[in-house]
């Protein structure tokens, strides 16, 4: 029996939910399962990935088989990277929930979608990332005492998406060393009340506060010096007609968001911007990413 997971890029943080927000968007890694004689990983896009008993689809699935006793047999994993890695969309969840759905598909799922997340959390720390792969949509979630409370909302269809990625990685552990280990009660009520509006700016239709939803003081003043280029991007996003533009998890990845009825103008108009920037501070290139939201999260056939 093949099985086939498909699993959504995530972009979390969406500024001012640091750590506790993530949406999913309309970029896929896939993974097929096969039960083979010996360990068999391989990349059908020629993406550069473990082949070991490192690779975190196969650890992921194993950890599952752990959990509830059961020995794993050899596989055939097939992985398709379309999610760029180390760029702050998500690509290690990606990896993790792959893993998961389909060790729980070949043992007839036995864990349901409470007790997945809660796995995925624990194997890749903060609820983030995992929730909106797993579930789709706008996903407000808390890791509490190893149980994740996560809910999840339908992103307004009217909006869509520019992934502006850079020729650069930049990776998490990096980028978590530049946060500061205190932060003011100021700016922590800054982000509280602006990730507060989050849920009405991206899902209720309050395209008039996506803006000052997505504001933030704890972590991309901190990150963006690490992402040359980064600010000029900003900068050109929100020109271009951007209604909000943000660091994409923990970057190099920085998100624009726009409304639908004016997509083909913005993106037009970020293209040739964007190629202005090329070459800025470090960057070589920049590739643009035209995206909607995922509403469905991961599906497994």
């Amino acid at each position: 029996m093949k099985i086939k997971v498909s699993v959504p890029a995530t972009s979390a943080n969406i500024g001012s939910g640091f750590d506790a927000l993530g949406l999913a968007v309309t970029l896929y890694n896939t993974v097929t399962f096969e039960e083979s004689d010996h360990l068999d990983i391989s990349a059908a896009d020629g993406t550069r990935i473990p082949r070991g008993e490192t690779n975190l689809v196969y650890r992921s699935a194993k950890g599952l088989f752990d959990k509830v006793g059961k020995t794993m047999p050899p596989l055939k994993l097939v992985q398709t990277n379309a999610i760029p890695m180390a760029r702050g969309l998500g690509s290690s969840s990606a990896c993790i929930i792959a893993g998961l759905l389909g060790a729980n598909r070949m043992l007839g799922d036995v864990l349901n979608t409470q007790e997945l997340l809660t796995l995925a959390t624990s194997i890749e720390g903060h609820p983030d990332n995992v929730a909106p792969a797993l579930l789709g949509g706008l996903a407000s979630s808390v890791f509490e005492d190893g149980v994740v409370y996560s809910v999840k909302r339908d992103v307004d269809e009217s909006l869509c998406f520019a992934a502006i990625v850079p020729d650069y990685k930049l990776l998490t552990e990096a980028a978590r060393a530049a946060l500061p280990k205190e932060v003011t009660h100021k700016d922590a009520v800054y982000n509280l009340s602006r990730a507060a509006l989050i849920p009405a700016a991206f899902c209720e239709g309050r395209h008039d506060l996506l803006a000052i939803a997505t504001e933030d003081k704890l972590h991309q003043p901190y990150r963006m010096p690490l992402m040359p280029g980064s600010k000029e991007v900003f900068d050109m996003a929100r020109l271009c007609g951007a209604k909000a533009v943000y660091v994409s998890g923990a970057g190099s990845t920085v998100m624009a968001v726009a409304e639908k009825a004016n997509a083909e103008k913005f993106y037009s108009k970020l293209e040739k911007g964007l190629e202005l920037l090329e070459g800025l501070d470090g960057c070589e290139a920049f590739t643009l990413l035209r995206l909607d939201a995922d509403n469905t999260g991961a599906t497994v056939e």
